[in-house]
């Protein structure tokens, strides 16, 4: 924007009066109001040529500590803007671009910037819902001591923060996952908590000594080293139900919020044993096993409801991740699928469902609720009641006790 574009309201009304002052001279034949005339036009348009010929370089950094937070909690903008010529600059109004999801976009002005000068600017954020969100651009207004003139100049890159569910501490529970090498190879069932693999296999050159295993060594007559040194890692896959139907209630207090911040809660507990969840939802698989927290809650802050009524294809998926832990967290729940879901739970494997009760979130009553509870406890689950005030950490334990087979 240069040029007469440039130039604010009050840059405009000087305009219009200088001109309106000039025709009244011209009717009255005023000298004098002639040179005021020619003074305040003469004032935007001298100041239009200065802003416009002034060639300011600025640059600018950011900075997100931490780019990543849960939903309510605290992240700081740390902005640093450099003046990189070797002129001062005017008056700088720098205004950073926030989603109205955030707070309101925050505005300072820097009176002036000295060559090479630096200033910082820091504010915060407290995002209260989930997401991924974009801080930026920065938006950098130029403007002359009396106001006449505005140039607006805008920085293109953008950072985002990622604001993940609500975490709830949980209680430390004893559950089971599946155990692989990383690879498509041979897996096997141990508990989370459990002891180190030290199954021996045969020596091979470049193997350590104190990594051999001296009683099977002079039990099989050969060289036997220790497999615990090996990347084996534990894992489990989380169901979560996110069909509409399914839920009541609506933005963050409703149970689909609930029941993102039960899988977060769980995704974030478990990872602290070293279990990694695969996460699939009613439509299908979403995010492989990955190891850590941070990638499940990474899929779980953007996370949507679903129009599906079934949960046909996120059983499918759970199908094909074989027979590990499965963890489920589930709205309201037809006969059907719970049914379906039964069929799932093998001899020696963990399954947890965590059932919102629906109902306590308002909306109409879900009747099939006792009879898809009876279905899975039946066929081995471990159920977990969740109602709206209940927090989740009081019915967790529950997932730790043991069920006939």
């Amino acid at each position: 924007m240069t040029g007469l574009k440039a130039l604010t309201s009050r840059g405009r009304s000087f305009l219009a009066a200088g001109v309106a002052a000039l025709a009244c001279a011209i009717v009255l034949g005023e000298q004098d109001l002639v040179r005021i005339a020619v003074l305040v036009l003469a004032l935007p348009l001298l100041a239009a040529l200065v802003v416009a010929r002034t060639r300011y370089r600025l640059t600018c950094a950011r900075r997100l500590e931490p780019a990543r937070v849960e939903a309510g909690a605290t992240s700081t903008v740390m902005i640093r803007l450099s003046n990189a010529t070797r002129l001062p600059t005017g008056l700088l109004l720098v205004e950073d671009t926030l989603p109205s999801a955030l707070e309101a976009a925050p505005r300072y002005a820097l009176d002036r910037v000295e060559p090479h000068g630096v200033r910082e600017i820091r504010y915060t954020v407290r995002p209260a819902v989930r997401g991924r969100y974009p801080i930026g651009p920065l938006t950098v207004r130029i403007t002359d001591p009396f106001g006449l003139v505005e140039l607006v100049r805008s920085f293109t890159f953008v950072d985002t923060l990622t604001v993940t569910p609500r975490i709830e501490p949980l209680p430390r529970v004893r559950l089971s996952g599946e155990w692989g090498d990383g690879g498509e190879g041979r897996t096997r069932s141990i508990a989370t908590a459990g002891d180190d693999d030290v199954a021996p296999r045969e020596y091979r050159h470049g193997d350590e000594l104190r990594r051999v295993h001296w009683r099977s060594t002079a039990r099989r007559g050969e060289l036997m080293v220790r497999r615990e040194e090996q990347q084996w890692e534990s894992r489990g896959t989380l169901l979560l139900d996110t069909r509409r139907w399914a839920h009541r209630g609506d933005g963050a207090a409703s149970s689909f919020e609930a029941a993102v911040s039960a899988a977060a809660s769980i995704g974030a507990a478990l990872a602290q044993d070293g279990l990694t969840l695969r996460l699939v939802t009613d439509e299908g698989r979403r995010r492989p096993a990955e190891a850590g927290a941070w990638p499940l809650l990474d899929m779980l802050a953007v996370v949507r409801e679903s129009p599906l009524y079934s949960l046909e294809q996120g059983i499918a998926a759970l199908r094909q991740d074989g027979d590990g832990l499965i963890i489920a967290v589930l709205g309201a729940l037809h006969p059907e699928d719970a049914r379906a879901l039964a069929g799932l739970r093998r001899h020696g494997v963990n399954a947890v469902a965590v059932l919102l009760d629906v109902a306590t979130w308002g909306g109409h009553p879900d009747e099939t609720a006792g009879q898809a509870r009876a279905l899975l406890t039946g066929a081995g689950w471990r159920v977990l009641d969740l109602a709206k005030d209940t927090p989740l950490a009081a019915v967790w334990p529950q997932a730790g006790r043991r069920r006939a087979a």
